[in-house]
């Protein structure tokens, strides 16, 4: 300790000059959108890179898990598409058609590169950005279901909230009776969740599947959640308190599709419209 005060003493005037140098910079690169989104993409870039290095090692320990992902996909489209002789698979969350045939959802494949479960607010990174197509507000999601929401985007990387932060809920519904809530993770057990405001009248029962409910922008309608782990009658309110297993293993994740809805904006302003915020033409 007495070594540490005669250092200080020493290098006072130095150390001084490097805590100034770092307020300073602090100050540049928050209160100036031009520095401040120079300073993101450049560090999104360099912590990109490293990530992807860290990941093609642990991809390599996970080939095996990796090909039984893929060969349980290729089982299930194949059967898709059994069930739908003569035209398009129609009612699977992976393809949904406007009329007239034009997809309302593109996918975008990509690989995670860095992922966090042991946080409040866990998030995702993953090797595409802004040169593949890749934007704000852009739903994940992995063959078990819902991963997250794409946040930040820089030109060959992004980042975005997993499904395991508590600051982000998603809309979802029971399968069975299409009665409708939010999901949102309570930030201790990573492979479960709570689905709130389902009220006391529903018929509900332990294994139920919980699907999204296509009511916000980012995913489509029926991407599974998870199922119904147990639940209770709150005291004090006319809703359930359940509990969900979710779906997806997020310390197993590998390869994600990000999702495009080409209605997004559409479906932003009409509901800018009905709230008020805009006059109509």
């Amino acid at each position: 300790m007495r070594n540490l005060f005669r250092f200080i003493l020493q290098n006072h005037v130095f150390l001084l000059f490097l805590l100034l140098e770092v307020v300073s910079l602090v100050f540049i690169f928050n209160f100036n959108r031009v520095q401040k989104s120079r300073f993101l993409n450049t560090s999104g870039r360099i912590t990109g890179t490293i990530y992807e290095s860290y990941s093609k090692i642990e991809d390599f320990f996970r080939l095996p898990s990796v090909n039984r992902e893929l060969a349980e996909e290729n089982a299930r489209l194949r059967m898709l598409l059994a069930h739908s002789p003569g035209g398009p698979v129609i009612s699977d969350s992976l393809l949904t058609l406007r009329s007239g045939g034009e997809l309302q959802y593109r996918y975008i494949a990509a690989r995670v590169i860095s992922t966090t479960v042991n946080r409040q607010q866990n998030f995702i990174t993953i090797d595409k950005g802004l040169n593949d197509g890749i934007r704000p507000d852009m739903g994940v999601i992995t063959v078990g279901g819902v991963a997250g929401i794409i946040t930040h985007v820089s030109p060959s990387y992004a980042t975005g909230l997993s499904l395991l932060n508590t600051r982000w809920n998603v809309s979802a519904k029971l399968a069975r009776n299409n009665y409708f809530g939010s999901l949102v993770w309570d930030g201790r057990d990573y492979r479960k969740a709570a689905l709130n405001e389902i009220p006391f009248h529903v018929e509900l029962a332990v294994g139920d599947t919980v699907v999204t409910s296509g009511y916000s922008s980012f995913f489509p309608e029926g991407v599974l959640l998870g199922t119904v782990e147990s639940f209770e009658k709150g005291g004090g309110d006319n809703f359930y308190s359940i509990r969900v297993n979710l779906s997806v293993d997020f310390r197993s994740l590998t390869y994600v599709e990000v999702i495009e809805n080409t209605r997004k904006d559409e479906i932003e302003r009409i509901n800018r419209l009905h709230s008020g915020d805009e006059d109509m033409d």
